[in-house]
């Protein structure tokens, strides 16, 4: 991947709450989460002609559903990264000073709390599924179950980096400073 679509895939929204460590596993993310989708309708396509010529292809269920999995779970992942879909962002981004460090800190740590939950259930629950097959093909459940420790571990790694950075650096950035209304600037 070049460096010029390395960084299209990258969010630069919320850059202060980031480290550039972690750029290339969104970039990869954001392409794994473009594959699931992609094969996840492809899968439903090719399961809907099958049914209609008459001769279904049982094992493309299995198919769409592993894609659905892994395509929720790493977009989870994903969002986290770029600060969408988790936090109260609409409440938060006009705010300032310490009512917010307070909300988004605890925003965090709750999702925090969160993310140590699904890897550690999911863990136990990817080994409990190792010995369960779907049938007809016997893949283990693991395969459709796996991921979801896997996101935990992402999703708590970069709620880490937006916690840590967020309170050395605060967590208001030059895009939420254009939400803020001041008084005496004209709007009503």
């Amino acid at each position: 991947m070049s460096d010029t679509h390395f960084r299209s895939l990258v969010l630069e929204r919320h850059r202060h709450l980031k480290w550039k460590a972690f750029d290339s596993l969104e970039a990869i993310l954001m392409v794994l989460c473009g594959v699931c989708i992609f094969m996840f309708t492809l899968s439903v396509f090719a399961d809907v002609i099958t049914r209609t010529l008459g001769d279904p292809w049982v094992w493309l269920q299995q198919v769409t559903t592993a894609f659905f999995c892994w395509g929720v779970f790493i977009g989870m992942a994903a969002a986290t990264r770029r600060n969408d879909h988790f936090y109260l962002t609409e409440i938060t981004k006009r705010m300032k000073g310490t009512s917010r460090s307070v909300i988004e800190a605890f925003n965090r740590i709750v999702v925090l709390v969160v993310s140590v939950l699904l890897t550690y259930y999911g863990w136990q629950n990817a080994l409990l599924d190792m010995g369960s097959f779907r049938m007809p093909s016997l893949i283990p459940l693991t395969v459709y179950t796996g991921i979801v420790p896997l996101a935990g571990i992402m999703i708590g790694l970069f709620t880490l980096e937006q916690l840590i950075n967020g309170l050395q650096n605060g967590f208001e950035g030059p895009e939420d400073l254009e939400n803020v209304v001041t008084e005496g600037d004209g709007h009503e």
